[in-house]
């Protein structure tokens, strides 16, 4: 599992030239490390003096942030299974009418979840960002900084999980399925650059 991996070994196979991991178990892994730094400064302001004020909302700031790191770590994974899903539909034969539906079929299925798994990494990378703020705002001013690169490592993995959902969407004949990703996808796009700017705007170094 590419999880399980070595941080040399995942970056040495993600350039040796094969198609995965690619893009979008990247943008998960981004997203994990983001939601690692958030839950980190929230750990960093508890029981810390100054800050007993916002203890409780640092303690439940790092249980979410523990949560979604964990899923993301999952989805380093699961990106590039549902690419290797997608693959393999394509090698079926097709040689009979029913080869070729059953062959269709699953190609289709198979990029409905290439295209819904970056779509939940975008949408919990999102979430990190939130916290991000929170910890930004209240949590451990020597800290700051941390806050900012979650922030910005978030931001990243929404635009990179979104263009990999926007790339399968490409290839889909759903369309009402596409039009809710789309929608989804828009939604994000203008959520996260405003999001980015208000943040950083609070980071005073």
């Amino acid at each position: 599992m590419l999880k399980n991996l070595t941080i040399t070994e995942y970056f040495e196979k993600t350039a040796c030239g094969e198609p995965v991991p690619g893009g979008g178990s990247i943008a998960a892994l981004s997203a994990a490390a983001a939601a690692s730094l958030s839950e980190m400064v929230a750990n960093l302001t508890i029981g810390k003096k100054g800050y007993e004020s916002v203890e409780a909302e640092m303690k439940e700031i790092a249980e979410v942030a523990s949560g979604l790191r964990d899923k993301l770590i999952k989805d380093i994974d699961n990106d590039p299974e549902a690419y290797q899903q997608v693959m393999a539909a394509f090698k079926l034969p097709k040689m009979t009418k029913d080869e070729k539906n059953q062959r269709t079929k699953a190609i289709q299925d198979g990029l409905k979840k290439a295209a819904l798994i970056p779509m939940g990494v975008a949408e919990d990378a999102f979430k990190t960002m939130e916290l991000a703020e929170k910890v930004i705002k209240k949590g451990n001013k020597n800290a700051v900084t941390d806050g900012a690169v979650a922030a910005m490592a978030a931001r990243t993995a929404v635009m990179a999980a979104v263009y990999n959902v926007k790339i399968n969407l490409a290839s889909i004949k759903d369309d009402v399925f596409v039009e809710k990703l789309t929608h989804k996808v828009q939604i994000l796009e203008r959520q996260v650059v405003i999001k980015e700017k208000e943040i950083l705007s609070n980071v005073k170094i």
